[in-house]
């Protein structure tokens, strides 16, 4: 043992003891958080979490050192994680393209984009002007692909610029019709209304577009950005009701020609110019933006008594509810988020069903609400069932081969909506390499 009294020996000892002493655990963590990822994405590829709907990560693995620190700055949470050293696309479709982690990432390794859409049967072709396949028809906001506040003020703003840049030479004013009335429409609008144009804005709704369909209350996040006839938006969050607040206060004060109550039904093209028809009627324009969203009209169970007065297809007032028994179907944001409020007022007894066995298109931040409500017994989750019909004090839902009756004064349901797609192929705007059949 004489070469433990060699001080060289000892200190390689030593400095081997040290490097496993703390490199074991790391290794043991990293495993651990390798496999963790592993069976995330395994787990989303079995539900379709994996594919993203809107833009989305798209990583360069050329250029990715395995930094990690995309995986931790996302907003949204576990859109991306670590396999292999490798940045890789988990939970795609729960990007909204707030490119943090393209900004974040320290070798430029990720572009926040749509990427390849020439077999994507929801994306329309748009050229940089965002102009469709039919000549001075325009696309802008979630309709296009693009999510974000900040997204649609842009592009409502670049539309206007570029409608803006071809009639300044016209020497008849030329017609514009602007097809919702959401951030993307009224950016459009207002920005074409304070240069003088001919604008008619028009919507089957209230102004605020997708926003309208969110709970009392709801957070939402917005990147600062300079909205025509207001002024920058700021705050990092605001409140679902004060953003209708000042789409309210923009209409007001700058007073363009906006009419709700139309529905799209067709567009169709004359010989210079086209007939926007709508159910109140129709309008010639010369140009017009198509401002939609992606959320479409509600979708229908289509199951007995759906037409009951009780039934409701969004949530305005949570607060209204209480000491009641309540039935929330659907497993997205809108569904968690409503049963989770709903599930809060004093007295009521709240079931959410949802037809799968995971709630695997939800925000990170609404997975901890659900554990929390499940966990202070607010709501109650029934996984892999469905509703079968809908009586005038209870519900029957399946679960499996077992049926279900539940005592109930309320159903609310987010199964989706009915995209405008069709109406975008019936309109001859094309999508990916080919119009939708």
């Amino acid at each position: 043992m004489d070469f433990l009294n060699n001080e060289y020996v000892l200190s390689w000892l030593t400095g081997i003891i040290l490097i496993l002493i703390f490199t074991i655990p790391y290794l043991i963590r990293w495993l651990k958080n390798h496999r963790l990822t592993l069976n995330k994405l395994e787990d989303a590829n079995k539900t379709g979490a994996n594919k993203p709907l809107m833009q989305h990560p798209i990583i360069d693995l050329s250029r990715c050192i395995g930094c990690g620190i995309c995986t931790k700055v996302c907003p949204e949470g576990e859109v991306l994680g670590l396999v292999g050293g490798k940045a890789v696309l988990i939970n795609g479709n729960k990007c909204i393209g707030h490119e943090v982690c393209m900004e974040s990432c320290p070798v430029g390794g990720i572009e926040v984009g749509l990427g390849d859409i020439s077999s994507r049967e929801d994306i329309p072709q748009l050229n940089d002007k965002l102009e469709s396949n039919l000549e001075n028809v325009f696309i802008i906001g979630e309709l296009g692909g693009l999510a974000l506040i900040r997204n649609a003020i842009s592009q409502g703003v670049r539309v206007a610029q570029t409608i803006q840049q071809r009639t300044k030479d016209s020497k008849k004013e030329s017609k514009i019709v602007v097809v919702g009335a959401g951030p993307a429409g009224l950016a459009c609008s207002i920005s074409l209304h304070l240069q003088g144009a001919a604008i008619t804005l028009i919507d089957q709704s209230k102004p605020g577009g997708t926003i309208l369909q969110y709970p009392r209350k709801k957070l939402v996040l917005v990147q600062p950005v300079e909205l025509p006839g207001y002024g920058i938006l700021k705050n990092k969050e605001y409140e679902k009701e004060e953003l209708l607040e000042i789409w309210d206060d923009i209409l007001k004060t700058n007073s363009p020609d906006f009419q709700t109550g139309h529905q799209l039904l067709a567009l169709e093209k004359t010989e210079s110019s086209y007939i926007v028809r709508t159910t109140l009627g129709q309008f010639d324009a010369d140009y017009v933006v198509l401002a939609l969203g992606r959320r479409g009209t509600p979708r229908k169970l289509n199951i007995p008594g759906e037409g009951l007065p009780k039934v409701a297809y969004k949530l305005i007032d949570a607060e209204r509810y209480q000491n009641q028994h309540i039935l929330v179907v659907g497993g997205g944001d809108s569904a968690v988020e409503s049963a989770v409020g709903l599930g809060q007022q004093p007295g009521n007894t709240v079931t959410l069903s949802y037809r799968k066995n995971v709630l695997s298109r939800i925000k990170s931040r609404n997975e901890e609400q659900v554990k929390k409500a499940v966990k202070n017994g607010w709501i109650n989750i029934l996984y892999e069932s469905n509703p079968v019909s809908i009586h005038d004090d209870y519900v029957t839902l399946n679960q499996g081969d077992k049926s279900i009756r539940l005592e109930n004064n309320y159903v609310f349901i987010f199964a989706g909506g009915v995209l405008p797609f069709k109406l975008m192929d019936s309109l001859g705007v094309q999508f990916g390499t080919a119009t939708i059949s």
